[in-house]
């Protein structure tokens, strides 16, 4: 009788887990007026036990460019990842034991948006906050700087000056909060609004989401974008996300079922053949840049793998080609003060300027209410039997087929 007792109780508790809302805390609303300081919670506080202790701490800076930027640290009790909601939800790194997803910029603090100016050196001062692991581009145009047509307030077409890689990266959240997620499945997540609004102008809204589960080695970003206008707009998204040591050394590799590759200019080109291989930092090295279209499963899901030389650490992406269907591999292996550093970003076009995006067909556009999702798994991987598996899995997608190095430029000037 005790044992029958027992047993139902605890299927009571379940069942009622399982039906309890998730717990959620606002850290910040414009529309409630609200922006907490600091704030804090564990697994402690919860009656449900989790695979690994965890915690989520928000707190802001102080002192320099970083003064009154937000960031919000997630520890899962294996791996920790810092948001930056303050910079359009970015994540300024992500660690797990001696494993780093991030890189040593020379930009040492986390600026605020207000100590940047996008317009400088000819619409290249996105570059003065640049140092997190990875940073959104878009949502209006993403890309390289320089002149684009738009029809202005009186319907006329007129020329506008675009800054590189748009204006999301520097735009802080409107809405920010905490989800926890009980049983059957715990999940932390971190999510955020981000907007690009305004009168004669685009009228885009980002919720921004990035989520893990406690104890485990995977987490995954997955954004919405939503045209709240009542006309047809634009849009270009890139996930640029970048690499520093452990992962990018001499030796290093990136693991990728390629249908074709192409260099951004003729100086890429004389590397074409070794677009997949590293060098140490090396001064008076020149960025190359690569434009890769995948091969994806019958799911239209591609994968991509950076590893180091030992192959013992590595991290993947995994997301819909049908999403973000081309992908730049940026190889910037320069001496390390200038800033050592990979570049893998999957998007819905290349970084050229939109003008000429548009003329290639890769600018999308989205419907009067229409919504657009796009999410990104990545898995951080610390020993060479996973990331011999992980290899095996991108070579099935290649199926033995070669991809085609194309030599012919895409144009980007």
């Amino acid at each position: 009788m005790y044992k029958f007792l027992s047993f139902f109780l605890t299927a009571l508790v379940v069942m009622l887990n399982v039906d309890a809302e998730p717990f959620r805390q606002t850290l910040t609303s414009a529309a409630r007026n609200v922006r907490v300081e600091t704030w804090q919670i564990t697994d402690r506080e919860f009656d449900f036990k989790s695979a690994a202790p965890w915690s989520v701490h928000k707190y802001t800076l102080h002192g320099g460019k970083q003064e009154g930027v937000d960031v919000i640290v997630v520890n899962n009790g294996k791996m920790t990842f810092t948001v930056i909601p303050t910079r359009g939800m970015n994540v300024f790194r992500v660690e797990m034991g001696d494993l780093r997803l991030g890189w040593d910029s020379p930009v040492k603090e986390i600026v605020h948006p207000q100590f940047v100016n996008l317009q400088s050196r000819g619409g290249l001062g996105w570059l003065e906050g640049f140092n997190e692991w990875m940073v959104r581009c878009g949502l209006e145009w993403a890309g390289h700087p320089g002149k684009d047509k738009f029809i202005n307030n009186t319907g006329d077409e007129a020329e506008m000056d675009l800054t590189l890689h748009g204006k999301i990266g520097n735009t802080p959240a409107s809405e920010v909060e905490v989800v926890i997620e009980g049983p059957p499945a715990p999940r932390i997540r971190i999510r955020g609004r981000v907007d690009e609004r305004m009168f004669y102008g685009p009228k885009l809204e980002m919720w921004t989401e990035i989520s893990t589960a406690p104890g485990a080695n995977v987490f995954r970003i997955v954004d919405e974008l939503k045209n709240y206008s009542a006309y047809e707009q634009e849009f270009q998204v890139i996930y640029h996300a970048n690499y520093g040591p452990p992962l990018l050394e001499n030796g290093a590799r990136f693991v990728a079922a390629a249908k074709e590759v192409r260099p951004f200019n003729l100086h890429a080109g004389k590397s074409l053949t070794e677009f997949h291989k590293y060098v140490g930092p090396t001064k008076g090295f020149v960025e190359q840049v690569y434009g890769i279209v995948p091969f994806a499963d019958d799911q239209q899901r591609t994968m991509v793998m950076l590893h180091n030389a030992a192959g013992n650490k590595a991290v993947t992406m995994q997301y819909s080609v049908e999403q973000l269907p081309y992908f730049t591999l940026w190889k910037n292996t320069t001496a390390t003060e200038e800033g050592y550093v990979t570049g893998l970003e999957p998007g819905t076009g290349f970084p050229a300027n939109r003008s000429i995006e548009r003329k290639a067909g890769r600018v999308p556009k989205l419907k009067p209410g229409e919504t657009r999702q796009f999410m990104i798994d990545f898995g951080l991987l610390e020993n060479k039997l996973d990331i011999e598996r992980a290899a095996a899995d991108i070579a099935k997608l290649q199926a033995g087929r070669q991809p085609q190095l194309n030599p012919q430029a895409i144009k980007v000037e």
